[in-house]
Order: C-alpha cells, then sequence, then structure tokens
C-alpha cells in the first residue's frame, strides 16, 4: 500500500495544468524507478455501497424491466448508479471525457508530428494480446522502431515480457482503474522517449466495457478475441467492437477443439460494424500473423516491407561500385 501526497494546483506535464473538480471521479500517479507507473483513483463524494435492499427506483435513474429481465442504463448516460440520477451521470461524464479527449487530441498531435503509428490494443483479459504483442516485435525486427504501453490494475509481468524482446516497454498499473486514459498514456510516453516514425503498441487493461468510451490519442483501436470465448462477445459488449477498425481473432490454432463458430462471430461483428475488418491469427503457430504484419505495413504507410539494414547498406555498396565503373569508363574514353 502507498501512500501519497498530492498537490491539486501542480502542472501535470503536457504543457499544460490541470485540476481535479470535487465530486466526480479522478485519477492520481506516481512513478516507481522500474518504469512502473500506478495510478490510483479518489473520489471526494464517497462511495455508496449496496448495505441495504431496494424495492424501487430513484428518480432520474433509467431501469426497464423485460420479463424476468432488468435494465439499467437506458437514460442520456447509458450507465446506472445507485442514488445518482442520468443528468448529474451525464455532466460528470461530459466533464471526464472532455478533460481526456483534451490529453488525447495532445497525444495525436505528438504522435502525428514525429510519424509515430499508436494502436490501442482492447480486449477481455486473457485473449493473448501480450503473447500477440510479442510475436508481432520478432518478425518486425528491424523494420521500424517497436515501443509499449502496458496497461494492467498491478504487476509489471507483461512489460518484463515486452522488455524481454528487447523493445521498450513502460508499465502503467490503474490501481482500482479498470482502464487506460490519454493523461496516462501521454506521461508514458514521455518515459519511452519515442524514435521518430516507429510504432506504439498501446495494450490497454483487459476489459470490452471502459476502454471503448477513452480516446488514447491512437490511430486505430484494434479489438482482440479469442476463440476460446465465445462468438457473441460482440453482441454482448457492442460499444467495443463499434469503436474498433480491427478485429484480430486470435488462438485460432485451438478451433479443432472448440465449438466456435468463426462465421457466425464475424456475422455478429460486422452486426454492430459493418467497416470492421477481421484477421484470423493465431500467435503461438503463426498462423495469420503475415496478414497482421501486411496490416501494419499498411497502416504506416510501407505497402511493401521495408528492406533491413543490411540490405540497404549492400545497396549503398552495389550503387557506389556502379557510380565508380561508370567515372573509370567516362575517363578512359
Amino acid at each position: 500500500m502507498h501512500a501519497h501526497p498530492h498537490d491539486h494546483a501542480a502542472a501535470h506535464g503536457h504543457g499544460a495544468d490541470h485540476d481535479h473538480g470535487h465530486g466526480q471521479p479522478h485519477q492520481h500517479e506516481h512513478r516507481h524507478a522500474d518504469s512502473t507507473v500506478h495510478s490510483h483513483p479518489h473520489d471526494h463524494d464517497g462511495a455508496h455501497g449496496h448495505g441495504t435492499a431496494h424495492d424501487h427506483v430513484h428518480a432520474g435513474e433509467a431501469m426497464a424491466e423485460r420479463g424476468d429481465d432488468l435494465h439499467y442504463g437506458h437514460g442520456p448516460a447509458h450507465v446506472h448508479a445507485p442514488g445518482m440520477t442520468q443528468e448529474r451521470m451525464v455532466r460528470i461524464e461530459q466533464d471526464i471525457l472532455g478533460k481526456n479527449n483534451a490529453y488525447a487530441n495532445s497525444n495525436r498531435e505528438h504522435f502525428q508530428r514525429h510519424g509515430i503509428l499508436a494502436l490501442n490494443l482492447v480486449s477481455s483479459p486473457g485473449s493473448g494480446k501480450t503473447s500477440l504483442l510479442t510475436a508481432t516485435i520478432e518478425r518486425l525486427r528491424g523494420r521500424y522502431p517497436i515501443s509499449v504501453v502496458e496497461g494492467d490494475q498491478q504487476t509489471s509481468h507483461d512489460a518484463e515480457r515486452i522488455r524481454a524482446t528487447g523493445a521498450p516497454a513502460v508499465q502503467v498499473n490503474t490501481g482500482k482503474g479498470c482502464h487506460l486514459d490519454a493523461h496516462m498514456v501521454g506521461h508514458a510516453v514521455q518515459h519511452l522517449k519515442l524514435e521518430g516514425r516507429g510504432l506504439l503498441l498501446i495494450e490497454n487493461v483487459g476489459n470490452l466495457v471502459c476502454p471503448s468510451a477513452f480516446d488514447l490519442g491512437e490511430a486505430h483501436k484494434v479489438v482482440i478475441l479469442s476463440v476460446t470465448e465465445g462468438e457473441d462477445k460482440p453482441l454482448k459488449y457492442p460499444d467495443m467492437f463499434h469503436a474498433s477498425d480491427l478485429m484480430i481473432l486470435n488462438k485460432v490454432d485451438l478451433l479443432p477443439y472448440l465449438d466456435f463458430d468463426v462465421e457466425r462471430c464475424i456475422e455478429y461483428a460486422r452486426r454492430i460494424n459493418p467497416d470492421l475488418e477481421v484477421l484470423q491469427v493465431s500467435a503461438r503457430t503463426g498462423e495469420g500473423m503475415d496478414a497482421w504484419v501486411a496490416w501494419l505495413d499498411q497502416a504506416m504507410g510501407q505497402d511493401a516491407p521495408a528492406e533491413s539494414a543490411e540490405e540497404l547498406e549492400a545497396l549503398r555498396r552495389r550503387v557506389a561500385e556502379l557510380e565508380a565503373q561508370l567515372q573509370e569508363a567516362r575517363q578512359g574514353r
């Protein structure tokens, strides 16, 4: 457990100050020497538990009954909190997302100015995001610089796996938080010292709900769905699939052992997002990885794979030899 003083008047990077209004949840961060960044939520309104049974709906709450089912979040805020009206939820949501979007726009401008392609990888826990990242880094080695931001509630296990590949990584631990936000990513980018014209892979906290609403300044959201999870995930968590540009159907090497309907899953996903691209991949066997790398190359603006440093140097030497031969031929005339 860590105790930290907080100065609400202090500046927090990005070239601008910000403050936190009382009456809304917000995050505080601290960083350890091992590049782990912790973020802790603080809510000055206090927590309101369910200590008593409720047999009524509070004024302003949106709840609908359909047969034996209860459906919350039908109001303008699309969420439910006991004792809080939908109108207040809307105000809080707009304030939080507005501040986040300002940081996201700053991140996006930074990425565009330095030629960095930032991808926000989202999924439920256990989809194989980190394994996919390590396999991707191995395949792209020497092609262009790759850096990683790892998001989890606790531990630096995933960042250590990324660093073992040789790629720089910063672990962001969110504490009680269920997603990364643009402010956290901005701090992580400062510690990464990204090289120009590179790839930034942001592995979000395992969660198919909250990360869908938070722009990190990325060029694309990539949702990863494991075939072990069930093909109806897009219908259960539509916001995430609607917000994503690409769905990677991972662990397809396990399909012979599972009752998973690939075509039905893709149909469900495109019912939510007709423009969603889909790739079928196995990070373990390498199946589909060439298509994923080609997608990355195209997103980086490289339709054809870039030559390695050794190939470029050999090409330069050959050009120099030809120029020398041409010069000799001209002098011999």
